[in-house]
């Protein structure tokens, strides 16, 4: 077995040399690789086709969380309509926002 003895100095010079050579390669390949993604980035850009702006329609009307819609009152305050949903709801043992209630009508007997 041969071992020849290299001084301290000497082998702490050549690790730093190999360091930094290592650091400067891994530096030097991110600057590639941002460099080609801007690249790339840039080329999409020009070669994108163009969407043609669509009419925004027009929101919806807001709903409570779970509900089916608006229900259309003919001569019935919400707070009668409120509690005829709910009544109907109780007897038909379903959630409310179960069922769907289209117009509530007062009628006349």
């Amino acid at each position: 077995m041969l071992l020849t003895k290299i001084p301290m100095s000497d082998a702490a010079i050549t690790a730093l040399l190999g360091y930094a050579i290592v650091f400067f390669g891994l530096i030097l390949l991110m600057i590639v690789v941002v460099l080609l993604g801007k690249a790339f980035i840039a080329a999409e850009k020009r070669h994108a086709p163009v969407a043609p702006v669509a009419e925004t329609p027009a929101p919806a009307p807001k709903t409570a969380p779970g509900s089916a819609g608006g229900v259309k009152l003919h001569n019935v305050e919400p707070k009668t309509a409120a509690m005829l949903m709910a009544i109907v709801a109780n007897k038909m043992g379903k959630p409310i926002n179960e069922l769907r209630f289209i117009s509530i009508k007062e009628v006349d007997e």
